[in-house]
């Protein structure tokens, strides 16, 4: 499908559910069973294969986009996937998560999705006094299609200001991908037009260390504006040294 429509242009490129059929067929390949997975596979947790990424101009990605019901859109990008960094200084925190909790989660998104909410990590990142409003929201937007945010917050700051933050929740072996990031935005955009939209993404670094970016949306593009780790830790694992550490990085005012 996207042979037949590349020509050397920058996109974006657009196609339909009937068309995977369709280039099956003409590829000599069994009917797929479920069309919806084949595009949320590439979408969300798979690379595109190379003879797509060989397409790529320098410091561009290929993603594929919502494009209404049943359609798609491959659409080139600065950043498809955010990559947690290997030199931040991860802040330790007390493990408020319930030990029957933890040892029942039934997936890493949902242990994640968990040990954020328990421990209040959505109000510590981003300094505001924030509460679940529902997870697994499936809703559908239409420039987009159907979509699914992981979990939605809402805020308020210290002046009244109140948001609303919808939180991708990823395990150590998924990526954070700017898709979904954009989708969450055009939701929020839609449902809660009133409150300020701060997208977080979280992904484990560890099992016990949490990486989360603050995320945003320029002039097409998914940009990081924050990236802070935490460790859950028992209370008694943090020293007065880490104390007076934090302390001392903390700025004032």
């Amino acid at each position: 499908m996207f042979e037949r429509r590349y020509a050397g242009s920058p996109g974006p490129i657009e196609f339909t559910r009937d068309e995977i059929i369709g280039a099956a067929q003409e590829l000599g390949l069994p009917r797929p069973k479920n069309i919806g997975d084949i595009v949320y596979t590439f979408r969300y947790r798979k690379q595109l294969p190379d003879s797509i990424k060989d397409t790529t101009p320098k410091g561009k990605e290929w993603v594929i986009e919502g494009a209404g019901s049943g359609r798609y859109r491959f659409r080139l990008t600065e950043l498809a996937w955010i990559t947690p960094r290997t030199d931040l200084l991860a802040t330790k925190i007390p493990d408020a998560t319930p030990e029957i909790v933890a040892a029942h989660a039934l997936s890493d998104e949902q242990a994640l999705l968990a040990k954020m909410r328990y421990n209040r990590l959505v109000d510590i990142f981003l300094g505001i006094a924030a509460c679940s409003l529902q997870n697994h929201l499936r809703t559908y937007v239409e420039e987009i299609g159907q979509i699914e945010v992981d979990e939605l917050y809402v805020g308020v700051n210290r002046n009244g200001v109140q948001f609303v933050i919808p939180v991708q929740a990823k395990g150590s072996r998924d990526q954070i991908g700017v898709v979904q990031t954009k989708q969450d935005i055009a939701c929020c955009a839609r449902k809660f037009p009133r409150l300020v939209c701060r997208p977080v993404a979280a992904q484990f670094v560890s099992d016990d260390i949490v990486a989360m970016f603050e995320l945003t949306q320029q002039d097409e593009q998914v940009k990081v504006v924050n990236e802070k780790h935490y460790k859950l830790v028992p209370a008694d694992s943090i020293s007065d040294a880490d104390i007076k550490r934090y302390r001392e990085i903390t700025p004032s005012g």
